[in-house]
């Protein structure tokens, strides 16, 4: 069976009979992109062997990823190896395996030269090129989760007031996040240019694939690996890094904690006072760099 076939099966009896919830639906989806870029080859469940869960747990523990993203994407890919040996697709002993303990660590920044670098990246010359240059653009001017980015609708922007609104669940407030001008003329730019003539411009959503539907966050997750490639960045990235950019770089210039807090939507200062230790990191890494000029 085809094997992304299989893990939109997976996905299904995970959400309606598991009855997980929309994030834990998202974090499989990226651990299988994960999975499929690290094993390009696997294409059919025929494919699998009994090897892959041990192998796909030392490709990511060589990256630069937490523990707990490593464990959480073993996890996974186990879980999706049991279903696939319950619905008889495979055949061989599924073995647990050990994994790493967790411990702290600071998520990946980019400098601004190579977030810059990262945005030139697409064409905007055609579709994809322009939708994704838009979508790069937004996030790093709006620090949005991804799924919220993926999710936009056109309700949700305001070109006169400059915002953005993000609702999150039913009868939760809605948070509005300003959109700088740089930023939004490169969106308004895809929506006039290129989504207006989409088969799927009556749809609410903003960003579409070229068959009229939302892009999903797995095609988001491929394509800013890809053009982080292009783009000579070495980091091992993904859609969150520019969220994590976003914060970074706004307090690296002075802007509040308070504000920065409210923008990135968390409910706990705590969560986001992770990026004042990332900002000082950057600040004293600079300070030691000048004197060692000295």
């Amino acid at each position: 069976m085809d094997l992304k076939e299989a893990f939109a099966l997976f996905l299904q009896k995970s959400f309606y009979q598991r009855g997980l919830s929309d994030k834990t639906i998202f974090a499989y989806e990226d651990d299988f992109a994960a999975f499929c870029s690290d094993f390009p080859q696997k294409k059919d469940t025929d494919d699998l062997t009994p090897y892959d869960l041990a192998d796909f747990a030392i490709k990511e523990g060589e990256k630069d990823l937490a523990s707990s993203t490593v464990n959480r994407r073993i996890s996974s890919f186990y879980n999706f190896l049991l279903f696939l040996k319950r619905k008889k697709y495979i055949d061989f002993a599924i073995e647990k395996i050990e994994r790493p303990k967790n411990k702290k660590r600071y998520p990946v920044v980019l400098s601004f030269d190579e977030v810059e670098a990262l945005l030139e990246s697409p064409s905007t010359d055609n579709e994809s090129g322009a939708r994704d240059k838009a979508m790069l653009e937004t996030m790093y001017a709006t620090g949005l989760r991804v799924s919220e980015l993926c999710s936009l609708t056109m309700a949700s922007l305001s070109r006169i007031g400059k915002t953005i609104t993000v609702r999150k669940g039913k009868g939760e407030k809605p948070r509005i996040v300003p959109i700088g001008d740089f930023a939004l003329d490169y969106l308004t730019g895809y929506i006039d240019n290129f989504r207006s003539k989409n088969q799927g411009r009556k749809t609410k959503y903003i960003f579409l694939n070229l068959q009229g539907k939302p892009v999903s966050r797995i095609y988001f997750f491929q394509s800013i690996r890809r053009y982080a490639k292009e783009a000579g960045i070495e980091k091992d990235i993904s859609p969150h890094t520019l969220r994590h950019c976003f914060a970074t770089h706004l307090l690296d210039a002075g802007a509040e904690l308070r504000a920065v807090q409210e923008m990135l939507g968390h409910s706990r200062l705590e969560t986001t006072e992770i990026y004042t230790h990332l900002s000082n990191r950057r600040i004293m890494s600079a300070y030691h760099a000048f004197e060692t000029k000295e």
